[in-house]
Order: C-alpha cells, then sequence, then structure tokens
C-alpha cells in the first residue's frame, strides 16, 4: 500500500522508515479477522444508511463490494498495515470515493475492539466444541474399561483401588467446568464496541442497538472510553485457556506414567508414539509430552497480555496490537492438544491383569481394615493407631494385610474382616455420591453420556 493510501496519511508529509513499517504493520497476523472485519462493516453500512449518513444507492454499492470482497478471501496481498487497511483499499479499489465514506464515524479503535470479539465469539464456540470431542473420548474411553481397576494415588504413593472409569470420569469434569467457563466468558465478549469511535463516541445518529442486534450482539458497550480499551475479554479468554491446559497437561502426566515400564497399566498405539534414533527398544509418548509442555505456552499467553495491559493509560494505546498474537496462539495450540489429547484416548490399550495386581497389592485395603474396627465400636483414631501396627508387622513379615493373622491384633476382629478386604467390597463401600463404587460410577457415566448426546442435539 503507497504511502498516499495510508487511513491516517493527510496529517504527514514525509515518509515512513521502512523498517518502522514492518514492524508496525500487523497484517500477518490479524488478517485472521478479515471475515469478522467485512462481517462488521456491512453492517455497519447499512446502519449508515438507516441513519441517513449515506444514500440507499451508496449503501447497496458499499455492500455489494464488501461481499465481492468477502468471497475474494484475505489473500489478494501479501502485506498491509492491517486487516482494516486492507479491505478499505480495497473497497476503494473497487468503487471509488463512495468506498471512502465507509469509516464516517468509526475509527479503528472500535472496529478492532468489533472484530476481535466477532472472531473470538466464534472460536469459543469452536473450542467448546473441540472440548466436547475431547470429553467423549475420554467417556468412551472410560465405557471401554468400565470393569477395570487401578491404584489410587496420593503423593504418588499407592492409596486406595479405583475404577479406571472413576479416574476418566474425574477429568470429564474438570473438561465440563472448561466449557462453563468459557461460556460465562463468551457473554462478557458478546457486547458490542462499535459506534465508541476513537474514544468519545460517535456524533453521527447510529443506532447501535439496532447494529449490536444485526452482528449478534446481545449489548451495547455503555462507555466509550472503557469499549476501546477493554482487553478483559481476552485476558479471561486466556485464562481458561490456561485451564484447559492445566488440565490436559495433568491427563497428559498421568498417562506417561501409567505407559512407563515401572507402572506399566497403559499401552500406548503406535499412531500416538515415536521411537529413538539411538535406542531401538523405545517408544516414547511424545504426544502427551507436547501437551504437557505446550500448557507453559499457553500460560504465557496470559502473563504476556497481562503484563501489556497492566500499566495502559485510556484509552487505546498501540501496545494493545500485542493481544491479537496471544490470543490467536493460545487459541490455537489449546484447540490441537485437545484433539491430540482425545486421538491418544483412542489409542491406548490397558494391560488390565498388571493394573489389577497394583490395585490389590501395597496395603491399599488398610483405611477398610480401619472402617471395620470402627464399626465394631472402635474409635478411627484408635483404629488408625492399630492398622498402623499391624501394617508395620505385615512389612516386617513381607505379607499383604489379608495374608496375615489378624484376628491376633484385636478382639474386635473376627473372620468375616477378610472379605472386607477384597478390592470388590473396597469398591462397593465407597457408594455414595461421587464414590468409586460400580454402580455409582456406571451411573455418573451414563448420566455424563446422556447429557453429552442432548449437549450435541
Amino acid at each position: 500500500m503507497s504511502e498516499s493510501k495510508k487511513l491516517w496519511g493527510g496529517r504527514f508529509a514525509g515518509k515512513i522508515d521502512p523498517g518502522f513499517a514492518e514492524f508496525n504493520n500487523s497484517y500477518r497476523f490479524d488478517r485472521r479477522l478479515f471475515e469478522a472485519d467485512v462481517t462488521a462493516s456491512i453492517a455497519y453500512c447499512q446502519a449508515l444508511e438507516n441513519a441517513r449518513v449515506i444514500t440507499t444507492e451508496e449503501g447497496t454499492q458499499i455492500r455489494e463490494a464488501l461481499n465481492t470482497i468477502l468471497k475474494d478471501g484475505a489473500d489478494k496481498v501479501h502485506s498491509a498495515e492491517d486487516v482494516h487497511s486492507f479491505v478499505e483499499a480495497h473497497l476503494i479499489e473497487m468503487i471509488g470515493d463512495v468506498g471512502r465514506k465507509l469509516h464516517t464515524g468509526r475509527s479503528r479503535n472500535d472496529q478492532v475492539a468489533t472484530d476481535f470479539r466477532l472472531w473470538l465469539r466464534g472460536s469459543i464456540d469452536e473450542l467448546n466444541e473441540t472440548i466436547r470431542d475431547a470429553q467423549t473420548s475420554m467417556l468412551d474411553f472410560a465405557e471401554a474399561n468400565r470393569d477395570v481397576v487401578i491404584p489410587g494415588y496420593t503423593h504418588m504413593q499407592r492409596a486406595q483401588p479405583v475404577l479406571l472409569a472413576h479416574w476418566c470420569l474425574a477429568y470429564v469434569e474438570m473438561l465440563k467446568r472448561d466449557r462453563e467457563r468459557l461460556e460465562e466468558v463468551r457473554r462478557r465478549v458478546n457486547v458490542m464496541p462499535l459506534g465508541s469511535a476513537a474514544l468519545a463516541g460517535t456524533s453521527f445518529p447510529i443506532n447501535r442497538e439496532e447494529l449490536a442486534t444485526a452482528l449478534g450482539f446481545q449489548g451495547v458497550s455503555r462507555n466509550s472510553l472503557d469499549a476501546v480499551s477493554d482487553r478483559d475479554f481476552a485476558v479471561e479468554f486466556l485464562s481458561a485457556c490456561s485451564l484447559i491446559m492445566v488440565h490436559l497437561s495433568r491427563v497428559a502426566e498421568d498417562i506417561i506414567l501409567y505407559a512407563t515400564s515401572e507402572f506399566g497399566f497403559f499401552q500406548l498405539g503406535d499412531a500416538i508414539a515415536t521411537g529413538s534414533s539411538l535406542m531401538p527398544q523405545k517408544k516414547n509418548p511424545d504426544s502427551m509430552e507436547l501437551v504437557r509442555g505446550k500448557a507453559g505456552r499457553v500460560f504465557g499467553d496470559l502473563i504476556t497480555l497481562l503484563t501489556t495491559l497492566k500499566g495502559l493509560p485510556l484509552a487505546y494505546n498501540k501496545d494493545m496490537q500485542e493481544d491479537k498474537e496471544a490470543v490467536f496462539d493460545a487459541f490455537d495450540t489449546t484447540s490441537a492438544s485437545l484433539r491430540v489429547t482425545a486421538t491418544v484416548l483412542r489409542n491406548i490399550d490397558i494391560d488390565k491383569e498388571r493394573a489389577a495386581a497394583a490395585a490389590t497389592s501395597g496395603y491399599m485395603n488398610a483405611t477398610e481394615l480401619a472402617d471395620y474396627l470402627v464399626r465394631k465400636g472402635m474409635p478411627f483414631r484408635e483404629a488408625h493407631e492399630v492398622v498402623g501396627k499391624i501394617v508395620m508387622r505385615a512389612i516386617e513379615a513381607g505379607k499383604e494385610l489379608e495374608q496375615m493373622d489378624l484376628t491376633q491384633f484385636s478382639a474386635l476382629i473376627g473372620q468375616d474382616v477378610y472379605e472386607v478386604l477384597s478390592v470388590e467390597t473396597t469398591l462397593k463401600a465407597k457408594s455414595q455420591i461421587g464414590g468409586t463404587a460400580r454402580e455409582v460410577v456406571d451411573k455418573a457415566l451414563n448420566a455424563d453420556q446422556t447429557e453429552l448426546r442432548q449437549d450435541q442435539r
């Protein structure tokens, strides 16, 4: 674009430094807002026509040209100052001076804020679908392994047996909260700043409520200074993406651990693993390691925008151009990580025997023994002390609790204790809402499957 065609060139007599021009330009990344920019411009053209700022003929001419530009796409040039300059310059090339009237009462400040919100609104909807697909994969994984028992861990030490499906449903709950957060963010994204102009509001009689309805916004911004400088919605989106990545990173860590030789619960399919360039026997969980690693990248996007905004005076400042790359990167990275995680879940085999062996060793039924004593009338703290001593004796003897003569340790312990210590009874005892009893997990799994099917419809 030549200097004479810049949107702000009238004030300047000299030429811009080429290096600064390249540094200043944002088209290489904000071209992603192209569709949103043209869509908003078409609606704004109608608003200008309704306000009698332009004639019906001019409005028709502008809208027809904009629809042609939208159809042609954003690939006609490789560089421009920004996507708004590209669209406007192309419009003027097509229809001449009539195209220059479109920007009446509008600034790039409220224009970019509107475009950004339109793009992000659609991207949130897309990301919501991607999360739902990941939830579906997790539920399918749970369904295929309803009967599998694995050790549950605290402090990375075996704690109590749980169903693998129960483990899956924990992550389904996390992803459910992620979707709820995105829906909350979307409500605040869906507010229209267009009509705020540069910072003080427009002096033309634009019906902002009518314009908002045309663009699918739920309302309009109430303060023009805030409207052009607000990026809270972008920060909230990055925060939501960061939490999604926290959850995916935790899934990844579990899968990586469970696929090691030391654990051996999971076998990763060839589709989701790689090999070593040196060691022929290796099968590396690179898919999950990358998801785990990319979490930090999204956290960085959040910190980038927070740091950019923290010292900005009202209203718009060029620093805010940095918002888009952070948001675009977080969206791309989070979306890709969700898709890869879903793929991984579809390519895992379970070593049921090894998982069951791990879930029935290591004194994981010690709590059940303490609860047994409580039911016999012993105070819990005393029961905890007694069982702790029994575990110590069992370690010395190299035996599991159920292999010991437990009746010698308390008159309250009878032969019925051995049934209580079985893995099935241990699981069955956790029968309250949220527990790992089979019937509770089955009910929760069925409910989540039904909810997701209804949501898809």
